[in-house]
């Protein structure tokens, strides 16, 4: 849970009234510096801010107590030009900023990496998203002149995305096409909603959505299956909640039901993976294949 300071001092520095709070100069310095900290719902980084009258000041931090420290390293890079770079990007690693962390991040790391190797770095922007434990192909622009045709592509459904998915249990299809509603349900939490819903209002705000996945089964085992998924629709955490609506959430996915345990074993991350992105290249037009190779769970 964020912890909340209000009121605080007018005139007093936010590190002096982070640590009389914390008791903990060097927590304090550390937590203003990753970005943890918000002053009246602004990230500040800034130690020496003097706070205004009635600051409410509040301090995020990871769920899991943990500060990410991703590297990027020349083996991760699986295409680049002038225009585009695409990663590989492993599991636990947060693509962009977090509420907790404005350094932690993929992007961050990446632009780190650029900037050691030829002197600075161009402004990156990302193309998509993956989840913090998706590993697979991420692709980011170099440079604004391609952002508006790339975010049309992928608007326009001229991106083709395909995945690798270990599920439980064994589904019944070879092949299956879903089409459902997608949106939130009580307390923030995404879910499926039945097709019928598309369209309507949710009590909470926001419209159910069309959600459409393509799944096909490429080998069985005993007791999970090896999918590959192609999303027809762009919707947070798709194909996770749509093997889940199916009876076969992904191995380790604990947040929409999949099991902490395989095979004896615990499972620290749900198992997806960006097999493959497919697009028109933004500036010329030109077909663009980028593949990352199969991780060990789906070899």
């Amino acid at each position: 849970m964020p912890l909340t300071i209000s009121p605080t001092h007018p005139g007093s520095s936010l590190r002096d009234a982070l640590t009389a709070v914390l008791g903990d100069a060097a927590e304090a310095a550390r937590l203003i510096a990753r970005g943890s900290v918000w002053v009246n719902g602004v990230r500040v980084r800034d130690p020496e801010m003097q706070l205004p009258a009635d600051a409410a000041i509040v301090v995020q931090r990871p769920p899991d107590g943990v500060y990410r420290n991703p590297i990027v390293t020349p083996e991760m890079i699986l295409y680049e030009d002038d225009d585009l770079i695409a990663l590989d990007k492993p599991v636990n690693t947060y693509v962009e900023a977090t509420p907790w962390d404005a350094e932690g991040h993929l992007r961050a790391a990446l632009a780190r990496f650029l900037a050691a190797r030829d002197g600075s770095a161009p402004p990156l922007h990302l193309a998509h998203r993956l989840d913090r434990d998706t590993s697979g192909v991420l692709l980011l622009s170099k440079t604004p002149d391609v952002n508006a045709a790339l975010q049309r592509a992928f608007r326009e459904g001229t991106v083709r995305k395909t995945y690798l998915a270990l599920c439980a249990g064994l589904p019944a299809f070879d092949e299956i096409e879903i089409e459902t509603g997608h949106g939130r349900g009580r307390g923030g939490i995404f879910r499926v909603f039945p097709r019928e819903d598309i369209g309507r209002t949710l009590p909470q705000g926001g419209t159910i959505k069309a959600m459409r996945t393509r799944l096909s089964v490429i080998r069985r085992m005993d007791d999970a299956a090896l999918v590959r998924a192609t999303p027809l629709t762009g919707r947070t955490h798709q194909i996770r909640l749509h093997l889940a609506f199916l009876g076969h959430p992904l191995i380790g996915d604990a947040k929409y039901g999949g099991p902490s345990t395989w095979r004896g074993a615990a499972v620290q991350h749900h198992h997806l993976h960006a097999e493959r992105l497919e697009l028109p290249h933004p500036r010329s037009s030109a077909p663009l294949i980028i593949e990352s190779p199969a991780p060990e769970w789906a070899r």
